[in-house]
């Protein structure tokens, strides 16, 4: 739609609604006449304009308005676009906007905790507590398993309790051999010695 048939179109509706506003205020016959040729005329003018250049002249009018200034993701790619569709999208992003823990299918909860699970163990001091923690969390995947309520399926796998104590002493073997050597301190004789020699 060129410039000037837009503006001839713009230009008509305001008349329309103008003319709208008079014979709401009580204007004469003649007024009505040509409110309802003017609407008429209007009615005949969108039968032409088809959708994609009314949908172009809507768009330049909101352009020049500013209402597209200041977009949220202006300049910026629009977060899943281009994915599968997932029925939990809203679910799966007020968890991740929200850091909620805690919440979620089991397999997805396990699939974190599974992907956590080293540093926790790495906190621990001995091997029991590893070994609690690794049977503590071999029995919830399997119990996940076994539950048939729905939902992503359970592709966690368990852990070897043994193989995990020898991967917790090899990574606490490692770190101790990177970290510094504390420094040892002066050897200081003790005061009653420093007396007995007779040195101050």
């Amino acid at each position: 739609m060129g410039g000037g048939a837009a503006g001839e179109f713009k230009r008509r509706m305001e008349r329309g609604a103008e003319l709208r506003a008079v014979r709401a205020s009580g204007g004469s016959a003649r007024e009505d006449s040509e409110l309802a040729a003017a609407e008429e005329e209007d009615r005949q003018k969108r039968k032409r304009i088809d959708d994609a250049a009314r949908v172009e002249y809507l768009i330049r009018d909101a352009m020049a308005q500013g209402k597209f200034d200041n977009l949220k993701y202006a300049g910026k790619p629009i977060p899943g676009l281009g994915e599968g569709y997932d029925p939990d999208w809203w679910v799966k992003g007020l968890i991740q906007r929200e850091h909620i823990t805690g919440l979620g299918p089991k397999a997805i909860l396990l699939r974190t905790e599974d992907a956590e699970l080293d540093a926790r163990l790495d906190a621990q001091y001995s091997e029991k507590q590893v070994r609690d923690i690794v049977a503590d969390f071999n029995a919830r995947v399997i119990d996940a398993r076994r539950q048939l309520q729905g939902g992503p399926p359970v592709i966690t796998k368990i852990r070897d309790a043994d193989v995990e104590v020898q991967r917790w002493n090899e990574r606490r073997a490692a770190k101790a051999a990177a970290a510094p050597p504390e420094p040892q301190p002066a050897a200081k004789r003790r005061w009653w010695r420093r007396l007995w020699s007779g040195s101050s």
